[in-house]
């Protein structure tokens, strides 16, 4: 019994090692030459697997940010789990390793309920605040590296209800800090004032971008960040059922040449299952380098998905 039970406990153990790895993927097509796609250069790829970081469960990645000067990874889930990884990134990814996690909390140290925990966006500003945003009660928040909610901010009216998005959850998806505008914010569908075929981000000070939806179809923004020429990325993800391709889309938005109410988009890469990219449900993405970034897939804690982390570039000019 004994000799049978510490055999069990070893197969226990060595089944946990394996669920706990960082492992190189490749999602290009089979015959896919070379790292370009579009105007991206894709440096590193990566599938996260781990059960639990902190003896919280690692999954249902929703976004990411990078404080560069610590080298650490935060990333959260659309449970209001925030973990931390120690990276460092060059010409691949260099180091990713989880240090620890955490759950939000109100300012009081109490868990928020689990209808308030829906956290979708996180962003860090320039003085190396971290902020997050909530999507089925439209919020923001400034977080502590401990996950406590230090204060909420005010958003702008358009935004700030419920009542404005077209359901639930359909809210602030994405979150941002932009150099010039502070944070930046976009809903996953457009709001019921908008036209359809119209997105728009917002920020904060009550300054908004709006653009023309991406054409895939049900395309919907589901992360956001800032390159280096001032211009926004936009990650957006068309889904339309289990049997189709999943579309993955990442434009660059240029608000140094809006007009008459719209500012053009240009397509930077588009990554389609139905031609051969192994791509997954990807909706974070974090600047980790000049014109360098990674994002993430949300694998819906779901045995059939994962998730994925792809550090590429953004070649300018191209």
């Amino acid at each position: 019994m004994g000799r049978s039970f510490f055999l069990l406990f070893l197969l226990f153990l060595l089944f946990s090692a394996l669920r706990a790895e960082v492992y190189s993927v490749d999602i290009r097509p089979s015959e896919w030459k070379g790292d370009r796609v579009g105007a991206l250069r894709i440096l590193d790829q990566k599938e996260l697997v781990f059960d639990r970081i902190g003896r919280r469960r690692f999954a249902e990645i929703s976004d990411l940010a990078f404080l560069k000067k610590r080298h650490w990874l935060f990333l959260i889930s659309d449970e209001g789990k925030l973990f931390r990884f120690r990276a460092r990134f060059g010409e691949k990814i260099r180091e990713l390793s989880p240090l620890d996690a955490a759950t939000l909390r109100k300012k009081s140290g109490k868990k928020l309920k689990k209808w308030r925990r829906d956290s979708e966006g996180l962003t860090i500003d320039g003085k190396g605040r971290l902020y997050v945003s909530f999507e089925e009660k439209p919020r923001i928040a400034r977080i502590g590296y401990d996950g406590r909610i230090v204060r909420y901010l005010r958003l702008p009216r358009s935004i700030a209800k419920m009542g404005r998005f077209r359901s639930k959850n359909k809210g602030l998806e994405a979150l941002a800090w932009h150099p010039k505008y502070g944070l930046v914010t976009a809903a996953e569908y457009p709001v019921k004032a908008s036209r359809k075929g119209v997105q728009t981000l917002y920020a904060l000070s009550g300054k908004l971008w709006n653009f023309r939806r991406d054409t895939a179809p049900k395309s919907a923004i589901t992360a956001l960040e800032v390159l280096d020429n001032g211009n926004f990325l936009v990650l957006e993800r068309s889904f339309t059922g289990v049997l189709d391709p999943i579309v993955i889309t990442l434009r660059e938005v240029q608000i140094d040449r809006c007009r008459q109410g719209l500012c053009p988009v240009k397509v930077l890469a588009r990554l389609d299952s139905g031609k051969g990219w192994a791509v997954d449900n990807f909706e974070g993405l974090a600047k980790v380098g000049p014109n360098r970034f990674v994002m993430v897939s949300d694998d819906n804690d779901n045995f059939y998905q994962k998730t994925l982390l792809i550090y590429f570039e953004v070649l300018s000019g191209k």
